[in-house]
């Protein structure tokens, strides 16, 4: 009888198993998520839990990148303050000539109707402030270069300092006071309203 070589059994490996790596999210997914919280639901709904559990990920993941909660809210601010310095030198930026134009698109811009996420933010970040003083420290910063930039626009369109801190003023009064309410029914059209108030806020 012939003898057949017999296979051996392939041996088990001993060497343990690589564990799977655990998800881990980068600072800016975390603050991004977080702003996106504040828009809706404001600072109280800033819980590391659940942020932690609307990335899929453990609360682990988010201590791995930031201390403390008050870490991951200083870092929401400092973003919102770069961001929102950011856009202003945007909207304020003109060539010679053009500082009345620029105003009108100013107040465009800030328009809620354009941009209602970004004013859901910017509520959220003002209420924050109410009983934050962290929070009030940097949106007293951000309105202070607001105002002063386009304090700069009025003087350069011929008008004296006085007079252009009292439109800048009025502009940002004016647009963050329309965000608050509801006046779509009160002329036939809301648009041309808010245009007339502009001529109104911006005229020489």
């Amino acid at each position: 009888m012939e003898n057949k070589a017999v296979k051996p059994s392939p041996q088990k490996s001993t060497r343990p198993k690589s564990p799977v790596p655990r998800t881990q999210l980068a600072p800016d997914h975390w603050i991004e998520s977080a702003i996106d919280v504040l828009a809706r639901e404001g600072v109280a709904g800033l819980r590391v839990e659940v942020l932690a559990k609307a990335c899929g990920v453990t609360k682990g993941s988010f201590y791995w990148h930031f201390k403390d909660r008050q870490a991951l809210f200083d870092a929401v601010l400092e973003r919102w303050k770069v961001g929102r310095i950011r856009d202003i030198e945007k909207s304020t930026a003109v060539a010679p000539g053009q500082e009345l134009a620029q105003l009108h698109y100013a107040i465009e811009v800030y328009g809620a109707s354009r941009n209602r996420k970004g004013m859901a933010i910017e509520l959220a970040v003002r209420d924050w402030a109410r009983h934050d003083v962290r929070a009030a420290a940097v949106v007293e910063s951000v309105d202070l270069y607001r105002l002063e930039c386009t304090r700069k626009l009025f003087v350069a369109s011929g008008m004296t300092d006085a007079e252009a801190k009292s439109r800048s003023l009025l502009l940002y009064a004016c647009v963050f006071g329309l965000s608050l309410m509801h006046y779509d029914q009160f002329d036939d059209n809301p648009g041309d309203l808010k245009q007339r108030i502009a001529e109104r806020i911006v005229a020489a």
